[in-house]
């Protein structure tokens, strides 16, 4: 998998590094200082170096990124995971290091002054293109609602991701609608419903199954 992709996955890689380029050419502007971790209210809690955010940050995204790519590539069922799917692995670590760095250099030059409401826009974004997506993977140990109950029967796997795809769905669209009145308790509901719904949903289809 990853010969066949190995354009693509140059792509990626350069592109995760990017803030690299764009905080070279914003280092004079940007304080030696900088918030790197937030509260649910958008207040920073966490601050870094300048240093270690505009070089460390995506570099760890880095690393996740390849992670990713070969932890896909060496699934024993990897040719269950169909190019669309593979497409959206490859670009999950890169945009999330464009977005969340270049969110983080706009809040400490001033021009963004929310970023809890991004993080929910962005969240709510991915879970919408996975929740269209997540139907047509097929059993593999990497991608997908991986229970015990869905690998060990197909028609378990197809069943729960097809009513995972659609509480992803959902979960995204509230996400994005109510993010302006998010509080931290209806963030977390939006975010671990949909993906606890699945897991319970192929626990019942296998017991129906069973009896």
């Amino acid at each position: 998998m990853i010969k066949q992709n190995k354009k693509m996955i140059i792509l990626t890689s350069i592109v995760t590094l990017l803030p690299i380029v764009i905080g070279l050419l914003l280092w004079n502007q940007l304080p030696q200082l900088m918030a790197t971790h937030f509260n649910f209210n958008g207040q920073p809690n966490g601050y870094s170096s300048k240093t270690f955010t505009v070089f460390v940050l995506p570099l760890i995204l880095l690393v996740i990124h390849l992670f990713c790519v070969i932890g896909t590539s060496i699934d024993p069922k990897s040719k269950n995971i169909n190019k669309k799917i593979f497409s959206i692995v490859l670009w999950i670590s890169p945009l999330i290091s464009l977005l969340v760095c270049s969110c983080i250099y706009g809040y400490a030059l001033g021009y963004i002054t929310n970023i809890s409401f991004l993080t929910e826009l962005m969240i709510g974004v991915l879970f919408i293109v996975l929740g269209n997506y997540i139907p047509t993977v097929k059993p593999n140990y990497t991608v997908g609602i991986r229970t015990s109950w869905a690998l060990d029967d197909p028609d378990n796997w197809y069943h729960t991701h097809r009513f995972g795809g659609k509480c992803m769905v959902i979960g995204g669209i509230l996400l994005i609608v109510l993010s302006p009145f998010m509080n931290l308790f209806i963030f977390f509901i939006f975010v671990f419903i949909p993906v606890l719904l699945p897991i319970i949903y192929s626990y019942l289809y296998f017991r129906k199954k069973s009896v």
